[in-house]
């Protein structure tokens, strides 16, 4: 598989850790030249402040797909709505040329994943905890919040989110650092029961006014779109979808409440 230009000369903080491990079995030889050019770049004074955005996207984009390699395959199947959503991240940030290469990237971690599980059920799962401690270590909490939300879309995708899907994303939350309150957000934003716009600003239906404009506030200040501004066009109109669900929830609350 040649090296796309989605991911570039630089790999971000994905060079070392598991998630390097990770990315030398599946891209091989050329991330070893990746890495040694990441690593050369970075040690001289042209390494740019674009270069790094680029490490970062592109260590978001390896953090997508090894966590959704585990999503996808968390009920048993690959359905074809769930890689569509990845693929049509890919287009619209990447490129066409980029579509196959996570495809190619997706069926090696899917493979690796059947691989390690044949001799311990459990061998993935902790070999996803491990990146994710070493995300959760590298990346700031709008990131990890917007990766925990590409998660649930694919999860979305087919339109029936099973038993397993939620387990699995509640297990890569708290592994990143985050709660299992932000799933439970995350799965009904598209609710129209004020149930749901409680669950979406994580308060309770008995809260007072105050703590529900304060939980609002919060939410709105970690969701803001400009946080994930420099990951790419995909990542910013989500995260402003999302936005704007949660402004939804916010207003249905307010109206039943009169505030």
């Amino acid at each position: 598989m040649a090296a796309g230009k989605w991911l570039g000369g630089f790999i971000g903080f994905m060079a070392g850790g598991p998630l390097g491990a990770l990315a030398g079995l599946v891209l091989g030889s050329i991330f070893d030249v990746m890495t040694e050019k990441e690593t050369d770049d970075t040690n001289s004074r042209v390494y740019s402040q674009q270069q790094s955005i680029d490490g970062q996207r592109n260590s978001f984009l390896f953090s997508l797909l090894v966590l959704a390699s585990y999503i996808i395959k968390a009920d048993g199947k690959i359905m074809h709505s769930e890689m569509e959503l990845v693929r049509r991240f890919l287009r619209t940030n990447f490129g066409e040329a980029s579509v196959k290469e996570g495809e190619e990237i997706l069926k090696k971690l899917f493979q690796q994943q059947d691989q390690m599980n044949s001799t311990n059920p459990y061998a993935y799962k902790e070999l996803i905890r491990q990146c994710c401690t070493q995300i959760a270590m590298n990346m700031g909490q709008s990131e990890r919040l917007q990766l925990l939300n590409f998660l649930v879309m694919i999860s979305q995708a087919d339109g029936v989110v099973s038993t397993e899907e939620v387990t699995a994303l509640k297990e890569v939350a708290l592994y990143l650092g985050l709660s299992n309150a932000e799933i439970d957000s995350m799965l009904n934003l598209k609710g129209n029961s004020i149930e749901d716009a409680y669950k979406v600003l994580e308060v309770s239906p008995d809260a007072t006014d105050d703590e529900v404009r304060k939980a609002y506030r919060k939410l709105a200040l970690k969701h803001h779109p400009d946080r994930v501004a420099t990951l790419g066009e995909d990542v910013r109109n989500a995260a402003q979808k999302k936005f704007q669900e949660i402004n939804t929830a916010k207003e249905r609350i307010y109206k039943a409440r009169g505030i």
